[in-house]
């Protein structure tokens, strides 16, 4: 992807080093429960707030190192230019798009959904319409889910954008809606359609992305190998060796890879109406 020395955007807020509140108890089980269920795009804070959790009043001072910030200045070049994707999307609707801040932190964080440890990989609280990212998950991409590349990791980033877009459209209050009214496999069906179409959404960010002349050769396949590496059935087949499809809230392998794609092939809102899909 073509970044270097492209404006970032301004929607930055950076707490690196600022402590705030770390997870306890669970151990490498209650972390391998919280990637399934949060992992690229979730809500985790009905889930983060029944864990413990301890605070800090004297965080270290944060160095930061030139790997880091590499990934910082990237973030907010990738950040930026969904701004300028969504807001000429949203006027082409006669709509006003709001644009999200960014976190950088390091280790926990405080969101309006509740702490959350870096454990729970990238995620957006839209109870402030602020996405959260942990940039030692980029490494923890290549390294755990055999997903590099600069590409690969803007699509972590246009996923979560895609769950403001869908907080912005009400998408996200209609499914809220339905926690209380469904069961927890009845509800994990709609959770999926959901994901899916915050990967749809990411994929019409690539659509114009292309178009701004930024994408190179082989962007494309990472975001799909990005998609792809995190789809439900494949964390939990590595997680514990077997799937289980009734908990699935964000997807298969396949189907994340496919919406993406679709996004990215049709490039307008309106063709990612996954709620009412009849094959996802």
């Amino acid at each position: 992807m073509k970044w270097r020395g492209r404006r970032g955007s301004s929607n930055v807020e950076d707490r690196r080093g600022m402590g705030g509140k770390t997870l306890v108890g669970g151990g490498i089980g209650g972390i391998v429960i919280i990637l399934i269920v949060a992992l690229l795009g979730g809500n985790p804070g009905d889930l983060l707030n029944n864990l413990g959790t301890t605070g800090s009043d004297n965080p270290a001072p944060y160095e930061e190192t030139g790997q880091e910030k590499e990934l910082s200045e990237f973030v907010s070049v990738v950040l930026a230019d969904t701004e300028e994707v969504w807001t000429k999307n949203f006027k082409e609707e006669g709509l006003v798009y709001e644009e999200p801040t960014l976190v950088l932190y390091t280790d926990s964080v405080q969101s309006a959904c509740g702490a959350a440890g870096s454990s729970v990989g990238p995620f957006y609280c839209p109870g402030d319409q602020k996405l959260y990212i942990d940039l030692s998950f980029y490494e923890e991409l290549q390294r755990e889910f055999q997903a590099p590349g600069d590409f690969a990791m803007a699509y972590v980033i246009a996923h979560e954008v895609g769950h403001h877009v869908q907080t912005l459209l009400g998408t996200t209050d209609k499914l809220a809606a339905q926690r209380q009214k469904l069961s927890q496999t009845e509800y994990n069906k709609y959770q999926v359609r959901f994901e899916l179409q915050a990967d749809y959404l990411a994929g019409v960010w690539a659509h114009h992305a292309q178009a701004m002349d930024v994408v190179e050769e082989g962007d494309l396949e990472e975001a799909i190998n990005a998609a792809s590496a995190v789809g439900d059935d494949t964390i939990q087949k590595k997680a514990q060796g077997y799937v289980v499809p009734e908990s699935f809230t964000h997807g298969t392998s396949e189907q994340r890879k496919r919406w993406f794609n679709k996004g990215f092939q049709s490039g307008t809102i309106e063709g990612g109406d996954t709620f009412n899909a009849r094959n996802l």
